[in-house]
């Protein structure tokens, strides 16, 4: 079987980073539809919002004021995940019942002062000067030494659990690695030991020299819809260099990052032309200490949306029971975000 009959059959798609199979079922797009399928109204979009705990100037619910910021602004979440002052605590009842207390770090970084600028939004100066921040922060946190893993990441949108709209991300640091960073450094790593290549570097060639699954890129990095996708129109970023974090790009690369998150973002805002929900992140290696040659930087993007702006995906059922199902080919959600044009639509924000 080669690739073309493929889709239109029902088969399995291996994930080598988390090493699982992804079922995918290309014929269940022709099936009727019966809920909702609608655009949303675009809202007003404000520069300022004086109820708003993450703008300039306003408290925060703690009571806490936020400075005048004219830029990205960092800050200690008011209401944390996790605590940077806990003693070390382990029960374990016959490997069944077992915790243990988890150290941690969890800070917020608001893009930009303006309450309505999301990255798609943003000009390119500015979401470089975000990156700078990652940048920054993942340095700061990676060099204490009880940290062994960062965080960068964003829930965009109600559908995504975001708390506030002020385009804001959160930076979560880790006394241990957590589980999707640690399957996925496993598989990095196991491939190296039995390729002596990385495995994200040899899966970027396999898109390059295909480009179906490409949706955008730069001299930098590559943005695809991954082989193995679940949600319909998840996407991961890839840097063509073999860098490790965000701590090893060189500055132009910094560059190209702000420059494909821009026009990656701008797509999925003009694919249903809203502002488009997603949870973001990037994967880097670990902050332990030791060296990581199998780490490849990447980013993961999985929005929710599945037909309009009113009709999601969930995992339900068989995701939730046997394993991960899609629909809609990882080369049909690719062209869609391809074709679409890379200056922002007027409406939402």
């Amino acid at each position: 079987m080669n690739g073309k009959d493929l889709r239109t059959t029902p088969h399995r798609r291996w994930n080598p980073l988390l090493r699982e199979w992804v079922l995918v079922s290309p014929h269940r797009t022709q099936r009727p539809w019966l809920g909702k399928v609608e655009k949303v109204a675009p809202s007003q979009a404000m520069e300022y919002d004086p109820e708003c705990y993450l703008c300039p100037g306003n408290v925060r619910a703690e009571g806490v004021r936020n400075p005048a910021y004219s830029e990205t602004f960092v800050f200690e979440n008011d209401y944390p995940a996790m605590l940077p002052n806990v003693s070390y605590s382990e029960m374990d009842q016959e490997g069944l019942i077992h915790a243990r207390v988890e150290r941690g770090i969890c800070r917020v970084v608001c893009f930009s002062p303006r309450h309505d600028l999301t990255i798609p939004r943003m000009e390119q100066g500015e979401v470089r000067q975000v990156v700078e921040v990652w940048t920054e922060q993942y340095r700061e946190l990676g060099e204490l030494p009880w940290v062994k893993h960062v965080q960068v990441f964003e829930n965009r949108g109600v559908l995504m659990g975001a708390s506030n709209p002020h385009p804001h991300c959160q930076i979560w640091a880790n006394g241990e690695v957590p589980n999707i960073p640690v399957r996925e450094q496993a598989a990095m790593r196991e491939f190296l030991e039995a390729n002596e290549k990385c495995l994200l570097c040899e899966y970027l060639r396999l898109e390059i020299e295909d480009g179906e699954r490409i949706v955008c890129e730069n001299q930098g990095f590559v943005a695809v819809v991954p082989y193995w996708a679940v949600w319909p129109f998840e996407t991961m970023i890839l840097s063509r260099r073999h860098a490790a974090s965000l701590g090893e790009l060189h500055d132009a690369e910094k560059g190209n990052l702000a420059d494909i998150l821009r026009r990656l973002t701008i797509r999925y805002d003009n694919l249903f032309e809203t502002a488009f929900p997603y949870s973001m992140g990037f994967h880097q290696q670990p902050t332990d200490g030791e060296d990581h040659p199998e780490f490849h930087f990447h980013a993961h993007f999985f929005p929710p949306l599945l037909r309009s702006a009113t009709v999601q995906k969930f995992m339900v059922g068989y995701e939730l029971l046997a394993g991960p199902q899609r629909d809609i080919t990882a080369e049909g959600a690719a062209a869609r975000l391809r074709n679409l044009a890379e200056t922002h639509y007027l409406g939402g924000h």
